[in-house]
This record gives structure tokens, C-alpha cells and sequence, in this order.
């Protein structure tokens, strides 16, 4: 099974509201790799890796988050080479992203 990295960044009414731990359940449950945190402009960014298929189930649960959340944006970035990741966590909050350049 070939592996994908991915970046997200999702805006709007992401953050206080258990969009972090909505995502780390949806990814646990798909069998994803990786990490999510705030930032500090208000949106959420993730790196997530996994197959094709289970990131595609992720983005779409992602575009809906919790009930009380409201996605505005999802943006993502495939990154080239996977990093074969352990575990799905929330991490502390961040200042910027963690690849600028993948936004461009």
C-alpha cells in the first residue's frame, strides 16, 4: 500500500470548539499518522498520512467537523516523500505553519 502525506490548513470556526480531538478521532479511526494543532491566525492545520482512500474519508469528515464548529476553508498539500508516522496526536499550539512553502 503506497502512503500519502498531506497538509491541511482549515479556517473558520475551528478552534475552541473540539475540532482538534474531532480530528484526532476521525483519524484514529481511519488508521492515519500524524498531528494536529491551532495556529495562531485561528485556523487548524494537520498532517495526516495514509492511503489514498482513508484521506479522502478524512477530508470529507474534515469539511463537516464537530457540530459546533463551521468550516469555511480546507486547503491541503500532497508533500513528496512520506514520513512514516506514529500515532495520531494533538500537539501544542503552533505560531505558523509547519511548511510555509506549502501554501504558496
Amino acid at each position: 500500500m503506497s502512503l500519502v502525506l498531506r497538509h491541511y490548513l482549515i479556517s473558520g470556526r475551528v478552534q475552541g470548539v473540539g475540532y482538534r480531538a474531532f480530528s484526532q478521532e476521525q483519524a484514529e479511526s481511519l488508521g492515519l499518522k500524524g498531528w494536529v494543532r491551532n495556529l495562531n491566525s485561528g485556523e487548524v492545520e494537520i498532517l495526516a498520512e495514509g492511503s489514498p482512500f482513508a484521506l479522502q474519508e478524512f477530508e470529507k469528515a474534515l469539511k463537516e467537523g464537530p457540530a459546533s464548529s463551521q468550516v469555511d476553508g480546507l486547503k491541503f498539500v500532497d508533500l513528496s516523500d512520506p514520513m512514516e508516522l506514529s500515532g495520531f496526536e494533538v500537539i501544542e499550539n503552533g505560531e505558523e505553519p509547519w511548511r510555509k512553502d506549502s501554501f504558496v
